[in-house]
């Protein structure tokens, strides 16, 4: 396996925030992670818990499973758009994004449980080739997004992080 893809990002390689997301994922080969976890959660969404509450939001003003999984799917394709461009080179500075108005305007909630389920399992499958193109000397380019400076190494890590974390809270507080 190349070392640059079993690599976790320094500190210094993605803004604070962001934290949250590298930690939960474990050591390895980032491209198999991502490989590996996905089958988890569509298998959790997949499962007839998530059909039959595909709705439901444990709190107000909180998304619904519908809406949690629209904004996996739409975060991710968000950072690997941010990892395409800095592994190509492009250091136009990026703008961040508000996951809220995505969701609020996503139409997740008109949509079937099983057809959401099927387009985060293609943009997984999109990143995951994404990934796998990448050169070793690209990972630890430098690019701008939301103002702060990340590589691509970062956002992969980010990436399944990110699944990760709502995974966990659809476990905890939709379906446990």
């Amino acid at each position: 396996m190349p070392a640059a893809l079993e690599q976790r990002p320094a500190n210094t390689d993605f803004a604070e925030h962001y934290r949250i997301y590298v930690e939960q994922v474990p050591a390895g080969h980032i491209v198999a992670t991502l490989e590996l976890q996905i089958e988890d959660t569509l298998a959790l969404l997949r499962g007839p818990a998530a059909a039959e509450r595909a709705d439901y939001a444990y709190a107000p003003g909180k998304w619904t499973i519908k809406q949690v999984l629209g904004h996996i799917a739409d975060a991710e394709r968000i950072f690997t758009a941010r990892a395409l461009r800095f592994a190509r080179h492009d250091t136009t500075p990026l703008p961040s994004f508000d996951e809220n108005a995505y969701v609020e305007h996503g139409g997740f909630e008109d949509r079937p449980l099983a057809g959401l389920v099927d387009d985060l399992a293609a943009v997984r499958h999109a990143s995951i080739r994404l990934f796998r193109s990448f050169a070793a000397d690209v990972w630890d380019l430098r690019g701008t997004a939301s103002g702060k400076e990340i590589t691509p190494r970062a956002l992969a890590w980010i990436t399944a992080g990110h699944e990760l974390h709502h995974r966990r809270i659809l476990e905890t507080r939709y379906l446990g």
